[in-house]
């Protein structure tokens, strides 16, 4: 988890990103009662990882009775998946579960934290957080005026309804959502076609014959029901070509308007919506598994030598691309990969 400023409150009454603040003078000291406004693009109260990390930090922080209330929409219901970025910076939305490759249109570092083959696996992914590699993409962060309250890396793989994606070839073809620039332009160099759009479009896109495949996160195959419209998946395994930083965020201006003792709370819960998230993510991907194979969907993982295959057209791709056009692009990746 990022480390935090204190600052202090700047007035007694303020307007708090969408929330409001309202409260009462008691025993000489200012009771606020603050209501936040989170939001994100997942199922909810259906077991979706994302959304029990938002209802964690919602919970701890109400039951740390510290004068803040948390209110969630999940399912895209208050923002669509990309406007939260800019909700959160221009203090519309207080907090979210963002998905931080969705911001790389205005941020084009972010794609480091959707690259394939970047990150191995989930003690990887934990290393990764405490690294120079995320203290840069952090500072991005920072600077844009979010703050990260938990950090979250979620593994994923690939479905088809035509054929099983193992070897670079068998993209070759097909029309399929990539999550990200760099995967998109991986995929692209293998052969395969574009049809970029959030997670949470992939089933209605599938069904309608817009997609024949796509790749996204262990938790989003399940929680979308995505087994219902494919045939195939390859599913991370030992081998997991996609890792995507899902981090709980909040917006810089709601930060900075709460009091230490509430800051404290939010700092507490993040951490513990965190260390919740680590141990989950490791069973997300055997649920994926079995929710698959129970759908009568054919599941297959890669080998070393398909991973590799795969690693080789990323690195004259997606990796050169991203070292050759983005600011600092190539000293992310190498920071990253310095990461054993």
């Amino acid at each position: 988890m990022t480390s935090f400023k204190k600052a202090p409150l700047s007035a007694v009454v303020v307007t708090l990103g969408a929330g409001l603040i309202g409260g009462v003078w008691a025993g000489g000291a200012w009771a606020a009662d603050i209501r936040l406004k989170a939001s994100h693009q997942w199922p909810g109260g259906k077991g979706d990882v994302r959304d029990e990390m938002v209802q964690i930090i919602k919970k701890e922080v109400e039951a740390a009775d510290v004068g803040v209330a948390v209110q969630v929409y999940p399912g895209k219901s208050l923002f669509k998946p990309k406007q939260q970025w800019d909700a959160m910076v221009k203090g519309q939305l207080d907090i979210s579960a963002f998905p931080l490759d969705y911001a790389s249109g205005k941020h084009p570092q972010f794609s480091a934290t959707l690259m394939p083959g970047l990150v191995k696996n989930h003690d990887h992914a934990k290393r990764l957080n405490d690294s120079p590699f995320m203290a840069d993409i952090k500072k991005i962060i920072d600077s844009a005026g979010i703050v990260v309250l938990s950090d979250a890396w979620l593994a994923g793989g690939f479905v088809s309804k035509k054929t099983c994606i193992l070897d670079p070839e068998d993209a070759e073809g097909q029309v399929l959502r990539a999550a990200g620039p760099a995967f998109e332009q991986m995929l692209s160099a293998a052969g395969a076609s574009i049809n970029a759009m959030p997670s949470s479009e992939i089933y209605p896109a599938l069904q309608t014959g817009v997609l024949d495949g796509a790749n996204t996160s262990s938790g989003s195959f399940v929680s979308y029901r995505i087994y219902e419209q494919v045939s195939c998946l390859t599913e991370p395994g030992d081998y997991a070509l996609w890792f995507m930083y899902e981090p709980i965020l909040m917006s810089r201006m709601s930060w900075d308007k709460l009091d230490d003792k509430q800051k404290a709370a939010f700092e507490a819960a993040g951490q513990k919506a965190e260390d919740f998230f680590f141990d989950a993510a490791r069973s997300l991907d055997e649920k994926l598994v079995e929710a698959y194979e129970k759908a009568g969907v054919e599941v297959v993982s890669m080998n070393k030598a398909q991973h590799a295959a795969w690693l080789e057209i990323a690195k004259q791709s997606s990796y050169k691309i991203f070292a050759e056009k983005v600011p600092g692009g190539k000293a992310l990746i190498d920071k990253a990969l310095a990461v054993e």
